[in-house]
């Protein structure tokens, strides 16, 4: 079985579904004169970022047809029958007449397949699946771009125009971030008084009371815990947190809930049995305190009660101190996988979520279309690719190729750039074997979660 089979077994074996899923992406184009079919022309895009192609323009290269199998493979895994294929103008073309609302949609139908086949259970803390809050730079122009840019003025008088966005990503195994819910922060404030920062703060708390009502109507049922750092610790976000019946695990700093921070201190010393030491690994030494039923009054009266954990790690004699408010339960048998699970964690929307998606061929950063609208549809392209492919590149497949060869994947492939690079080679010059297509033998596969770098 070679890459390509590999990687079409785990789409099979995880979203059996998902063709006719993309059948239900609404199609306005006048049907007569419709030459390629919308199944095709989704995963046209959905490959721009699958393969790293970096922009838009690389479809018409590094996705040529003539003179490989390239376009017959995609034509088994769309289960169309294409005589020629598209250039980037037609996925442009046809994203404008679908719209973006089809692709949260199918970004919800993936999730919610893998969280029901109980694929993702064992991140869950405390029966919750943990969610990480942050924002993150998603485009910049010297010029303004539309009505809805963010400002930043410099010193020096020049104005930066942004595009900001918030995600919530579901923390799955194998340090997975997957892309769950997403709100893009707008230009709705016009008070010029306030500092750049304080704007982008602002409007970031602002797009969360957005998110999580959108979060919890897509997911009724789902336990939830959210996490985030420390400007979530606030009373906007708790007040949310209750409205829509999620716990928390907030990072707590002296600077931001200075008197919580201080009462925090002061009582540490009163409750000396409250205290874990645990050793993760050799050299690692991490000594857990925490203090329970902490009080806060936010800037609108309301009166909160939580529990705050401290965790001091020291690696090589060097201390790291880390702490985080929370209303979950914290014994001596919870105060490790709270701290860890909910609060540590949450470092994988920035490592394998936003930095991963800036700095490799998915391309984060790179304007794919300058049209307000359309640049959405390709942001929800993005997080879709993204999603199957910290699946493949987790999944016991792969790691199953690279043992044939006696190595591990990392051995194998060296990067995931260089993993997205083979997997377009074994699309552009192996015949896939029809067997790889079939939903039914994939259903019988195990399929199991482990970092790429660590098997």
């Amino acid at each position: 079985m070679n890459l390509g089979e590999t990687f079409v077994r785990t789409l099979r074996h995880f979203w059996p579904e998902l063709n006719d899923w993309l059948d239900q992406v609404p199609d306005s184009r006048f049907q007569p004169y419709v030459v390629y079919d919308k199944r095709f022309l989704v995963w046209w895009g959905l490959l721009l970022y699958l393969l790293q192609l970096s922009a838009r323009r690389q479809l018409d290269f590094e996705l040529d047809c003539r003179g490989n199998e390239l376009l017959a493979n995609l034509n088994r895994l769309a289960k169309t029958e294409q005589e020629t294929r598209p250039v980037n103008k037609t996925l442009h073309h046809f994203l404008s007449h679908t719209g973006v609302e089809p692709y949260p949609r199918l970004r919800r139908q993936m999730l919610q397949r893998l969280i029901r086949s109980k694929a993702l259970d064992a991140a869950r803390l405390h029966g919750n699946f943990v969610v990480a809050l942050d924002a993150t730079g998603h485009l910049t122009f010297s010029q303004k771009h539309c009505d809805h840019c963010l400002e930043q003025r410099h010193a020096s008088g020049q104005i930066t125009y942004m595009h900001q966005v918030l995600e919530a990503k579901l923390l799955g195994p194998a340090d997975m971030a997957l892309s769950m819910a997403t709100e893009f922060i707008e230009n709705s404030d016009d008070n010029t008084t306030l500092n750049a920062e304080a704007r982008k703060q602002d409007c970031e708390l602002k797009a969360l009371s957005r998110l999580l009502p959108n979060l919890r109507q897509e997911y009724p049922q789902l336990r939830i815990c959210l996490s985030g750092d420390a400007l979530y610790a606030c009373g906007r976000t708790l007040q949310l947190a209750k409205d829509h019946k999620c716990n928390y695990v907030l990072v707590l700093k002296e600077g931001r809930l200075s008197a919580v921070w201080q009462e925090f201190q002061t009582l540490l010393a009163l409750c000396p049995e409250n205290r874990l030491e645990h050793q993760p690994q050799d050299g690692v030494r991490q000594v857990y305190r925490w203090v329970h039923d902490l009080t806060y009054t936010d800037g609108e009266g309301r009166t909160w009660t939580f529990h705050a954990i401290v965790c001091e790690e020291t690696v090589k004699e060097k201390t790291t101190t880390f702490a985080w408010i929370t209303d979950l339960h914290v014994s001596k048998n919870t105060v490790v996988e709270v701290a860890t699970k909910g609060g540590r964690h949450r470092w994988h929307i920035e490592n394998q979520g936003f930095n991963r998606q800036k700095n490799s061929g998915l391309n984060l950063e790179h304007a794919f279309c300058t049209d307000p609208h359309l640049l959405k549809a390709y942001y929800y392209l993005m997080q879709i690719a993204h999603l199957i492919l910290q699946v493949f590149e987790a999944g016991s497949l792969l790691r199953r190729l690279a043992a044939d060869c006696g190595r591990t994947p990392w051995q194998l492939f060296g990067s995931l750039k260089n993993l997205a690079r083979r997997l377009l080679e074994s699309f552009r010059y192996h015949i896939l074997n029809p067997d790889a297509f079939d939903a039914e033998l994939a259903a019988r596969v195990q399929c199991r979660f482990e970092r790429f770098d660590s098997s």
